[in-house]
C-alpha cells in the first residue's frame, strides 16, 4: 500500500477528487474518491482512495422518481425566491428564531425555508 505525505496545511482529503466528464468533454474515465475516517484506532493514517468506473443507468427513471425530482426542483426554486423576497425576509427571520430552539425546530435558516416551502408544495399537490 502506498504512503502519502500530505503537504503543509493539508490534513486529510475527502470527497470526489475527480469525476468522469459528460459526453464530449475531455476528462477522466474513472471517479477518484477520497475518504477520511476520524476514529480512535491504532493506525492514524485513515485516508483511503477509491477508483470507480463511469456507470450508465440501465433502467429509465420511474414515475415516482420523476415526481420526486419535480418536487425537489419546485421546492428549490421556491426556497430561492423566498430567501430573496425583501418583503418577507424579516418575517421569516423572526419566525425562524422563534422555532430554532424548540424540539424539532430547524437549526439553519436554509433548512427552515426548505421545510416551509416543502410543506407548501405538499399542500398544493
Amino acid at each position: 500500500m502506498a504512503h502519502v505525505e500530505w503537504s503543509a496545511g493539508i490534513d486529510s482529503v475527502s470527497g470526489a477528487l475527480s469525476k468522469p466528464g459528460k459526453n464530449g468533454q475531455h476528462s477522466c474515465q474513472k471517479m477518484l474518491l477520497g475518504t477520511h475516517r476520524v476514529a480512535a484506532t491504532e493506525n492514524p493514517n485513515c485516508n483511503r482512495l477509491y477508483l470507480r468506473k463511469k456507470t450508465k443507468r440501465s433502467t429509465p427513471p420511474t414515475t415516482r422518481e420523476m415526481a420526486v425530482r419535480t418536487r425537489f426542483a419546485a421546492v428549490r426554486q421556491a426556497v430561492w425566491d423566498r430567501a430573496h423576497d425583501l418583503n418577507q425576509i424579516s418575517q421569516d427571520q423572526a419566525a425562524f428564531l422563534a422555532q430554532k430552539d424548540t424540539a424539532g425546530g430547524k437549526k439553519t435558516m436554509n433548512a427552515y425555508l426548505w421545510k416551509l416551502c416543502g410543506e407548501a408544495y405538499d399542500a398544493q399537490h
